[in-house]
């Protein structure tokens, strides 16, 4: 009797166990189960958020004049109101609309509260609509040109970032610096100057590069011969894309702040995956020409109505 107790004893603590066991085996397949579930979405959840990535940058813009011989002659009243003149010229507001790879950067085009009126003759010198595309390394721009419109279609600009470990604070977002040197006629193509065509303007120019590049390596002799200017950029990780306002990109998060000679451009608001969908399209109407073509095509025209106006006076 005692024997077929002591059977049924082992009998029960062996079902038991093998209960226990089971239940624990249910349980590791429910919480793997439960593991890879979460893995699954979250995945998921990256992959779509990766797709709808989306954001609005607003950047303000500000340059400093120089009013040099001629500011010279005139009294302090007289330098503020052509300042105030001016002042559309020299303070501008920026939109960057981006996603992963595309962005579309225009000007967030205001009255001049001085003069009640767009700066008009300013257009013509000044960036349009411009689209780029990281992963076709393609710039399509928009410009007008004295009531013409042109497509620039070209490559986007290699520039050779120089990654420095100083950071910064810009609103809610840590910014590092980078450090690049870019030819002047990369960064000034849709601009006109008449200093351009005088002589000794490549001297004078010349006089002012700095004997070292971004990197600290030494310029070589046809470096220093080629006007340069140091761009100083401010970057963010914490928006992981390579674009930023005008043509400057390449860097390892949304480009915050840009100063370039006596501008700064400072992003002041970002707005990530605003409710309304972003359309990023490239411009599409206008002369097609590449950056190189339309310099020479406004430096021709530039000349040519200085020309007129000779022949008129003379006349």
């Amino acid at each position: 009797m005692l024997k077929n107790l002591k059977i049924d004893s082992l009998l029960y603590n062996k079902n038991i166990h093998l209960l226990n066991t089971k239940q624990k085996l249910i349980s590791m397949n429910a919480s793997v189960s439960n593991f890879f579930l979460y893995i699954t979405l979250f995945f998921t959840t990256t992959i779509v958020f990766s797709q709808e990535f989306q954001g609005k940058a607003y950047y303000f813009s500000k340059s400093t004049m120089e009013l040099g011989k001629f500011g010279a002659t005139m009294n302090e009243a007289q330098k503020k109101q052509i300042k105030e003149r001016l002042k559309n010229r020299l303070e501008k507001t920026y939109i960057l609309s981006f996603n992963k790879e595309e962005s579309i950067f225009k000007e967030d085009e205001k009255v001049d509260a001085y003069s009640g009126a767009t700066d008009t003759w300013g257009k013509n010198f000044t960036p349009g609509k411009q689209y780029k595309n990281i992963k076709t390394r393609e710039l399509i721009q928009k410009q007008e040109f004295y009531g013409k419109q042109f497509l620039i279609k070209d490559n986007l600009l290699d520039i050779n970032w120089v990654l420095g470990k100083e950071t910064k604070q810009i609103g809610n977002y840590v910014c590092f610096k980078a450090t690049a040197t870019i030819l002047n006629s990369d960064l000034n193509w849709y601009n006109f100057s008449w200093n351009e065509l005088r002589p000794n303007n490549k001297k004078e120019q010349t006089d002012s590069i700095p004997k070292t590049g971004s990197d600290g390596n030494p310029l070589t002799i046809e470096e220093e011969t080629i006007p340069t200017t140091k761009v100083t950029a401010w970057y963010s990780p914490q928006i992981p894309i390579s674009q930023g306002p005008l043509e400057y990109w390449g860097l390892p998060g949304l480009i915050l702040e840009v100063n370039i000679g006596n501008t700064t451009m400072l992003c002041s608001k970002i707005v990530m995956n605003p409710d309304e969908k972003l359309k990023i399209e490239a411009p599409q109407k206008g002369k097609e020409a590449t950056k190189k073509e339309y310099k020479s095509i406004i430096t021709g025209k530039m000349i040519e109505m200085r020309n007129n106006r000779g022949r008129r006076r003379s006349n």
